[in-house]
């Protein structure tokens, strides 16, 4: 470009330049660290223009929970670093991009106990684990899809490695998602419970004492929550009221039509059913 020396360098054409330099191995990855850069600032953005706090702004929403946070901020270190040796820059900005070593440090200083479990039946649990399973075998071909568009190196213009880098954003977001949450979860057939009580996991027969109908639940997390399944989750008004108690006792829940009446005719607790089958 003929522009490279002076000062009206647009972001999206600097970046352009610097990831032409790059090895055929690192494009993919310095890519997609400055297109986030890039959409940020705007791609018709002179970058002599960007100011120091702008860019201690931009660090400050990088994501310390994402996986490639430090790399990522790393490449736009080094491409400040370069924009400033060609005089696209009037200053040296990457000093202002900090590492959020304080926020780092806090979220893994967090202690085991303090973390807050979730309470999974065993069918949950393996339904999570299932799930994860099918998104990284997904995983392969979204990273294909990214290099592929990356091909294309003009940032100006490029719809299909936008695309490509959002559904692998999503995807990585919900693998994620389900880490943390098999992290946090304990699976309430594996722990010590009172058998006379309801809790996560059991069935419960229910009559409704106003027309002797008998009702059928099962108590699950809200995450299992399937009304089609009769699966209540603990959390709403008619788990509330269940969870806790025992059988023979009544139970009255105001709904917005007024008032529900059940007695619990019986509980079978998971434990008891995981016993029997083994």
């Amino acid at each position: 470009m003929d522009n490279n020396n002076d000062n009206g360098m647009k972001i999206c054409d600097a970046a352009s330049c610097f990831v032409e330099r790059t090895s055929v191995e690192d494009e993919g990855v310095y890519q997609q660290a400055l297109s986030h850069l890039v959409r940020w600032f705007g791609k018709e953005r002179i970058i002599c223009e960007i100011m120091p706090p702008e860019i201690a702004n931009y660090a400050d929403r990088l994501l310390v929970s994402d996986a490639e946070y430090l790399r990522k901020l790393e490449i736009v270190k080094a491409f400040l670093k370069h924009a400033k040796k060609e005089g696209w820059l009037k200053s040296n900005l990457e000093i202002h991009l900090k590492i959020k070593k304080s926020k780092a440090k806090a979220n893994n200083g967090v202690k085991k106990d303090t973390i807050q479990r979730i309470s999974l039946t065993r069918e949950g649990y393996d339904k999570v684990k299932k799930e994860l399973e099918e998104l990284k075998k997904k995983r392969p071909q979204a990273i294909e899809e990214v290099t592929k568009a990356a091909a294309d190196k003009d940032f100006r213009e490029n719809a299909p490695l936008d695309a490509a880098r959002e559904r692998l954003s999503h995807l990585e977001g919900k693998i994620l998602e389900l880490q943390e949450l098999l992290k946090k979860a304990e699976i309430i057939d594996e722990y010590s419970t009172d058998l006379e009580k309801a809790g996560i996991g059991d069935s419960i027969i229910l009559i409704d004492l106003q027309n002797k109908e008998q009702i059928e639940y099962t108590l699950v997390s809200s995450r299992e929550f399937d009304p089609s399944k009769g699966k209540i989750s603990g959390s709403s008004p008619l788990g509330k009221a269940i969870l806790g108690k025992c059988s023979g006792e009544t139970l009255e829940i105001i709904v917005p039509a007024g008032k529900l009446c059940y007695k619990i005719e019986k509980i079978e607790h998971t434990i008891a059913k995981h016993r029997k089958n083994r």
